[in-house]
């Protein structure tokens, strides 16, 4: 079944007919994002100025926060696969980030704020793989890249409104942040009814009243996902993704750099959040769109270019001006990548191993960027945030020279 899917900026009549669960799912993605971001948002400070961190512990926190979710992708994707039923295992996902956000209350220290990210990103590696084998097995083929480009818009929709929930918070009880570890408890809960009430079990619409047709074939082996290696399109995406990844500052690093440069104050900080997920909103689906039509690693790769504007915009920054630039490039990099590396992948895999793959290439992201964390907090520490800014910018060129003739070659993703 398809719906009309509405208020979705620039693009709504490409978008308008998707699979309804394409649009539940983005619906639990929007809610569980609010929960999600509004703890992101404010977690910079609360580490660096409640527990008083160091940029470099930030920066081995921030490794953990990326890097938690790479052997749970994996695990979530070969466990949607193997059972057949990828709604259980991403529930569990959702299941774990409302509880981490009950274990933030009682932190008081980087042991336990550590463990409590750990909880979250696994919650989130593990029901990553298994959603978007629901979306990619609801969506047409030549409309992956549309469909991705929906849910990442009502994503970010979530991530759009998680920080201006966390600023009112704060402009109403200042320093409390336990308060808002409370109400993103409350809206992860929310989120996870949501996901257990209207999505079915699979992705399509396809089989019998009583649920999908039998499948009789044999279930998935360890084996079979070491063929993944052996597709030569899908063999490129997955380090041309390693490179570029490692190269890569998280969210909350690059908002400290501005910080620290003076380009923005710590009032406003947790509206830097906001910035990036209107621009993420206002182009997800725009991206989508165009990755269908001229090649969804060409755009994956452009995307990787405005993060490199975004990172010499930053270390440029002088000012609010500079520092709004800086943040509609980063919100861009992310329309341009985030939906449409999964779209990328998709139609280089067998039917079978969707969810492995998939999973595959996100761990593979995941842990780069959880390398370029920690690479970034230890530059920053031996020399300062402006100086660490160039010397990423610098690897993130090299990564694009390295990548850029692994997948040019195949502008287009290859059939299934």
């Amino acid at each position: 079944m398809y719906v009309s899917v509405r208020g979705i900026p620039h693009g709504t009549r490409a978008a308008a007919r998707v699979p309804r669960v394409v649009v539940v799912l983005g619906l639990v993605s929007l809610i569980t994002d609010v929960s999600t971001e509004m703890v992101t948002a404010v977690l910079p400070l609360f580490a660096t100025l409640a527990l008083g961190l160091t940029p470099l512990a930030y920066g081995m926190l921030d490794g953990l926060y990326q890097g938690a979710t790479v052997v749970v992708r994996l695990l979530g994707g070969f466990g949607a696969d193997r059972t057949r039923r990828p709604k259980l295992v991403a529930g569990a996902g959702y299941a774990l980030g409302a509880a981490a956000k009950l274990m933030l209350l009682p932190v008081g220290g980087a042991g336990a704020l550590s463990a409590a990210v750990a909880v979250d990103r696994a919650g989130k590696g593990l029901r990553t793989a298994p959603r978007d084998l629901l979306i990619a097995a609801a969506a047409p083929p030549d409309r992956l890249g549309r469909a991705f480009g929906v849910h990442r818009a009502l994503d970010a929709t979530g991530a759009l409104l998680g920080p201006v929930v966390a600023f009112g918070l704060l402009a109403l009880a200042p320093g409390d942040f336990d308060m808002i570890f409370v109400v993103a408890c409350c809206a992860a809960v929310l989120g996870l009814l949501l996901f257990v009430q209207r999505v079915p079990e699979h992705g399509s619409n396809h089989g019998s009243e009583n649920g999908p047709e039998r499948d009789d074939t044999p279930p998935v082996a360890l084996r079979d996902v070491a063929a993944l290696l052996r597709i030569r399109g899908f063999r490129r995406l997955l380090c041309a993704a390693a490179v570029l990844s490692a190269a890569t500052i998280g969210d909350g690093l690059l908002y400290l750099a501005l910080l620290h440069g003076g380009s923005v104050t710590t009032r406003w900080f947790p509206l830097l959040f906001v910035c990036t997920s209107l621009v993420y909103l206002a182009l997800a689906v725009p991206f989508g769109r165009l990755s269908d039509r001229h090649g969804r690693n060409r755009v994956l790769t452009a995307g990787y270019g405005l993060l490199l504007a975004a990172y010499v915009t930053a270390a440029l920054a002088g000012g609010p001006a500079a520092a709004l630039l800086c943040l509609v490039f980063l919100g861009a990099y992310y329309a341009a990548t985030d939906g449409v590396l999964p779209a990328a992948a998709a139609p280089l895999l067998p039917a079978g191993l969707t969810a492995t793959g998939i999973a595959a290439v996100q761990a593979v992201a995941a842990a780069g960027r959880a390398l370029g964390a920690a690479a970034f907090g230890a530059v920053w520490t031996a020399a300062e945030g402006g100086t660490a800014v160039w010397t990423f910018a610098a690897a993130l060129t090299a990564a694009l020279l390295t990548a850029v003739p692994l997948i040019a070659r195949h502008p287009r993703t290859e059939p299934r």
